[in-house]
């Protein structure tokens, strides 16, 4: 039996990641929220008190952190949710010997990729204008969207230096588009999809991973046809197969 934490089970991805998990069998799961998640054991504090979040990890194996803020251009927002959560949160799991965390980063650390050509023709749904042998954006580089983008550039940073200095896995999982219809509603999200199942099979196969995975950045998306994001990556190291496509919507 593994010993789940997972952060923001509340919402959408937390509460597909929930699911899976107990479809599979062999996880405890706990939730830190701040409202409590009926049937599952929840510890209620806010990410920004370190203090009051640390009892949450004790006896914890993996650390799946989905809580974030996801507002606008609101600084203090990002700085106590995305900034001094991501922190308090790999601190937490330091403190408390936890051997791995999985961060959920975005596509939003590497979307201003659609700033430029071919990316930007691929987001707005303009194909014709697209190279057919286009470049991927891979894991090695960023150009963050907002300053949401740019906090989970931070929170990949900051993993960096908690898996070198106090031996934690850390998996970054930059998410691609998920949301509660579960198809693409605009024409980038095309490119971007990532469906319930594969998201679900995604963060499993992180927090199941060879203990040697010390650090890492993956790019997360279904199979999509126009996807611009590397997804061969996660397949060679973590075994990702996804089930879906955006294509299935057009």
């Amino acid at each position: 039996m593994k010993n789940i934490l997972i952060t923001g089970m509340s919402g959408l991805i937390g509460g597909i990641l929930r699911r899976h998990l107990d479809s599979l069998g062999g996880y405890h799961l706990r939730a830190l929220n701040r409202r409590p998640v009926e049937g599952v054991e929840s510890v209620q504090a806010d990410i920004s008190d370190l203090e009051a979040i640390r009892p949450a990890f004790e006896d914890i194996d993996v650390v799946v952190h989905l809580a974030a803020y996801l507002g606008g251009a609101d600084f203090d927002g990002h700085l106590s949710g995305n900034l001094i959560g991501a922190y308090n949160v790999y601190e937490a799991s330091r403190l408390a010997g936890v051997k791995r965390v999985v961060f959920a980063s975005s596509g939003a650390a590497a979307r201003g990729f659609e700033r430029i050509a071919p990316y930007d023709a691929i987001a707005e749904g303009n194909y014709a204008r697209v190279p057919k042998d286009f470049a991927k954006v891979t894991r090695d580089t960023t150009w963050p969207d907002g300053i949401y983008g740019a906090a989970k550039v931070w929170g990949e940073a900051l993993g960096r230096h908690y898996a070198d200095a106090y031996d934690m896995s850390v998996l970054c999982v930059r998410i691609g588009r998920v949301n509660e219809e579960n198809r693409p509603t605009s024409p980038g999200e095309f490119s971007r999809y990532l469906s319930h199942r594969d998201i679900a099979q995604f963060l499993q196969l992180c927090v199941d991973a060879p203990d040697a995975l010390a650090y890492d950045v993956f790019f997360a998306t279904s199979n999509n046809r126009w996807g611009y994001r590397d997804i061969e990556h996660p397949r060679k190291v973590l075994g990702y197969e996804p089930q879906d496509s955006a294509e299935a919507f057009r």
